[in-house]
């Protein structure tokens, strides 16, 4: 129908980059973080929370946002997202302009901590591209659709970490968060113009019924349909086992993942010896890789299944988990940062998969159920890696990785729980 605007590689386009550029705000407010702890006087408790606000709203709004979509199609959820990440990044440019360094003090500590909850907002774009992507795509292509969705948004925290000290040693800090606030806002400008609804939404819109709708869009190819509002996907999500299961995988691949974005500087620095711009580019060299591959973990998990995809992913990363709890030696540390990098990438690939496979009558509550406490796990793990340096000095930095030893071997039972009840029905969709 004529009146239908877009195409799933246009959607797939612009939820990408909107997910992209929405990592925008915190990739610059964590790194930066530090410089208000000397003119602030503050504690390291209060600088713990500072540099964790952002992931904390952007892990927790992925809930609601990720099940808005199941009744608006995502674009509008998108927008408000970005938006209030723009108004976040404003806020802290004018911050930092008019009071940076010498009016700043700990009075100001709450205004600050409420703007990295603006700030945080882009990232909780994830589960609202999900769930715009997944509606827009046949599921023989999801794997391949929302790898490549994932995979190249999930670059920008590693490409970010790169530029930054160029950055800050050119431009200083107003002029980096201007750059990256014109950077976002070009980005919003771009969705607007390019992200659409997928076809059941849009005819919605126009003011068709329902039931006439959901016909027109399958005929044009549309094969998964919401069956309620936000709050009836995100309870149908909740009702379905499976939604836990993978909430369960994804905690420790993806929570993993961003958990040790932040750990890995600390780790290379004080219990290798390595200096800060060595620690910066493995840092970076991991989150690069397991978003790449996560990228052609879409495609594998097309042609093998989520499930089995899985399996053999978190294998790879149970293995470097190994290596990371009982290396001393820093060459096969680097390897098993690797195998670390390569295993959570597919894996987070695989979950996303199985998203509209096994909960399709509430994709966008299920990934906002998946997204949102699965990213928590980057909020959550790093104390604990702490609680064993704190336990065993120097050495918990490494023995502190039999955390994800342990994860690892329960995701890896629960994958293998999916590939057993994975039913001739499932391979329909």
């Amino acid at each position: 129908m004529d009146r239908i605007k877009g195409s799933p590689w246009h959607c797939l386009f612009s939820a990408t980059l909107g997910f992209f550029i929405g990592f925008a705000a915190v990739a610059l407010f964590g790194p930066t973080a530090h410089k208000f702890k000397d003119v602030m006087g503050l504690s390291p408790v209060m600088m713990g929370f500072l540099v964790a606000i952002p992931s904390l709203s952007g892990s927790l709004l992925r809930i609601p946002f990720g099940a808005w979509v199941d009744t608006t199609g995502g674009r509008k959820p998108f927008i408000i997202l970005l938006t209030l990440s723009f108004v976040g990044m404003a806020s802290l440019l004018a911050l930092i302009f008019f009071l940076y360094p010498a009016k700043l003090n700990a009075g100001y500590y709450p205004l600050l901590l409420f703007m990295g909850i603006l700030c945080g907002c882009g990232i909780a774009t994830f589960s609202v591209g999900i769930g715009q992507v997944s509606y827009w795509f046949p599921q023989k292509q999801q794997g391949t659709a929302l790898g490549r969705y994932a995979g190249i948004g999930n670059m920008a925290p590693g490409l970010f970490s790169l530029m930054l000290p160029l950055s800050l040693a050119g431009w200083g800090l107003s002029g980096s968060y201007l750059a990256w606030l014109l950077f976002l806002g070009a980005g919003i400008i771009i969705y607007l113009a390019t992200g659409r609804n997928a076809c059941y939404f849009q005819l919605l819109e126009a003011g068709i019924s329902p039931a006439e709708a959901r016909a027109n869009a399958s005929k044009m190819g549309q094969e998964i349909f919401p069956s309620g509002g936000a709050m009836h996907g995100l309870r149908t999500a909740a009702r379905i086992w499976k939604t836990w299961v993978l909430v369960a995988i994804y905690f420790t691949t993806f929570g993993g993942f961003i958990a040790l974005t932040a750990w890995f500087p600390t780790y290379w620095i004080a219990f290798y010896g390595q200096k800060v711009a060595i620690a910066g580019v493995l840092t970076a060299a991991f989150s690069l890789v397991a978003s790449i591959i996560r990228v052609g973990g879409g495609s594998i998990s097309d042609r093998l299944g989520g499930e089995k995809t899985a399996v053999i992913a978190l294998s790879a990363l149970l293995v470097g988990s190994l290596v990371m709890t009982l290396s001393g030696n820093f060459a096969l540390s680097i390897t098993g940062e690797v195998l670390m990098a390569a295993g959570m990438g597919v894996t987070n690939a695989a979950v996303f998969k199985l998203v509209p496979q096994e909960v399709k009558e509430a994709v966008g509550g299920a990934a906002g159920w998946v997204g949102g406490i699965g990213a928590f796990g980057g909020f959550a793990i790093p104390p604990l890696m702490g609680l064993f340096v704190r336990i065993n000095g120097n050495s918990g930095y490494s023995s502190g990785f039999s955390i994800f030893i342990g994860l690892t071997i329960f995701a890896l039972i629960l994958a293998y729980l999916l590939h057993r009840t994975h039913t001739p029905t499932d391979k329909k969709v």
